[in-house]
């Protein structure tokens, strides 16, 4: 799910900068005041309508892109690796006797008479 959404969040933002270079400034419009070209292709407002849409509609998903992102990596950490160890128990061994303080082998206990 989180490549998916990784996938989608990097399309849109590229989209989102080619979509924001196409349009056009607002100084654009002066050259046509003095004797430009018209866009009559687009109508006598231009693409200005549909490029605003199309923009708000991108940013829209990417920003929800970017939520959603920040939640999942947020909240990875949540288990633990040990849920699944199993812990050992250590086998039952005899006792091995410490040698004395002075470096002499150990003796064996002394018996009452």
């Amino acid at each position: 799910m989180t490549t998916l959404l990784t996938i989608v969040h990097i399309v849109v933002c590229l989209f989102l900068v080619v979509i924001v270079l196409l349009q056009q400034g607002k100084g654009a419009s002066m050259g046509a005041s003095f004797g430009g070209s018209s866009q009559t292709v687009f109508g006598t407002e231009g693409p200005l309508p549909l490029l605003n849409k199309i923009t708000t509609w991108a940013a829209v998903i990417f920003m929800l892109t970017s939520i959603s992102l920040a939640y999942m990596s947020s909240r990875v950490g949540d288990g633990s690796v040990m849920k699944e160890v199993v812990p050992v128990t250590a086998p039952q061994s005899t006792p091995i006797p410490l040698p004395a303080a002075d470096g002499a082998a150990p003796q064996a206990p002394v018996q009452g008479n």
